[in-house]
């Protein structure tokens, strides 16, 4: 053993080397989070403040569902959902890779009778309408989160890069949650892209904030439509809520509505079941195609996500003539299987005889010619 004089400095040494670390780490963990902030996205000011106090759904300073309808976690004594997220027994990945696919460039056919439609991964779509692009809330970072350390992270890569999409019209975003509103996506389409953003009221503050020209910014409140070609796109009602930070509800969520001179199509965003869905389909149905959410549902929050028979439900209300579901396979956002929804959902589409399709990621589905429904997802759950 060493002298007391010896140990004195290999204890400073180790010191040094144990503050060096720490000081490494606090950096190392400043660097991962420079971009929180920024991720939280803009507040609610000016114009665009003056504009949302107009709105039906706003008071008191807030945005709000129909009828009241509370977004509330729904009380379920005994159950613990902490310890249920920890320990369940459900299985939320898949057991082997998802089959990613590359859309191959489509069959000639009729520009203006064209509808298709591409599913990325989660909510994130292309919707190709009478030779438009439209893409519905594109997603495409490793996490939904704020951070780039935490959150739910993708079971899945995107089946294309964001700078392989094609030219896009128009990119529409339902609410701002991070799983439908993603910071660097947005700014990778600025990069790439040329098209506007139809984004529900107040969530142009967030885009403001990540650099987006105010000439591609368009908010709409429920019920207003904007026009881009030859497309007429609505916003129109969910019953959802909002929120990227501790505040909620200070911007609008919606679904969408776009509409060609002779196709339709029906984007849910995300909601619960409710008796919106049939005054949509009276006022704008019937729609060739329907994009519904199916994933994330539990029973403690049935008012905000539908589950996946409520989704057949929804279709029907709408008029819907082809189903094909979203908001699931891609993030772990909710205590049930990864492959429930489409089970569950496909279950109710033959019960009610209703026209589905399940793609792939990145497969292309033609409305007039969709793919038989071939249980892919079952052989990897």
């Amino acid at each position: 053993m060493g002298t007391t004089a010896q140990r004195e400095p290999e204890r400073a040494g180790g010191g040094r080397a144990w503050r060096i670390a720490g000081l490494a780490a606090v950096a190392g963990l400043a660097w991962a989070a420079r971009d929180v902030p920024a991720q939280l996205g803009g507040r609610l000011v000016g114009a665009r403040a003056e504009r949302a106090a107009r709105s039906p759904r706003f008071r008191d300073g807030t945005f709000h569902n129909p009828a009241g309808t509370s977004a509330t976690m729904v009380a379920d004594p005994g159950r613990n959902l902490v310890r249920e997220l920890i320990f369940g027994k459900q299985k939320r990945r898949p057991g082997s890779a998802v089959p990613l696919l590359r859309p191959a460039d489509p069959a000639p056919s009729d520009p203006a009778r064209e509808l298709n439609a591409i599913w990325y991964g989660h909510a994130s779509t292309l919707v190709e309408i009478e030779g438009h692009r439209v893409l519905l809330d594109p997603v495409w970072s490793d996490r939904c989160s704020p951070s780039a350390l935490v959150g739910p992270r993708r079971i899945h890569e995107p089946p294309v890069r964001l700078d392989e999409l094609p030219p896009l019209d128009a990119v529409l975003i339902s609410h701002d949650h991070y799983d439908h509103l993603d910071m660097a996506t947005v700014r990778g389409l600025l990069d790439h892209q040329s098209a506007p953003f139809l984004v529900p009221l107040g969530v142009g503050a967030h885009l403001d904030r990540w650099g987006v020209p105010e000439e591609r910014i368009v908010e709409l409140d429920w019920s207003e439509s904007h026009r881009v070609g030859g497309l007429t796109v609505t916003a129109t009602a969910a019953q959802h809520f909002s929120g990227r930070g501790l505040r909620r509800d200070g911007t609008l969520w919606s679904s969408w509505v776009v509409a060609g001179a002779h196709r339709k199509v029906f984007y849910t965003g995300d909601s619960g079941y409710f008796d919106g869905y049939a005054a949509i389909g009276a006022e704008h149905g019937p729609f060739d195609l329907t994009l519904m959410q199916i994933g994330a549902y539990d029973r403690a929050w049935p008012n905000i996500h539908m589950f996946p028979e409520e989704a057949v439900a929804a279709h029907l209300d709408v008029r819907g003539q082809l189903l094909v579901p979203v908001h699931w396979g891609t993030f772990n956002l909710a205590l049930h299987d990864w492959s429930e929804p489409v089970d569950r959902l496909w279950a109710e589409a033959k019960a009610r005889d209703v026209r589905l399709a399940v793609p792939r990621p990145g497969e292309r589905v033609v409305v007039d010619e969709p793919p038989a429904v071939d249980g892919w997802w079952q052989a990897i759950a």
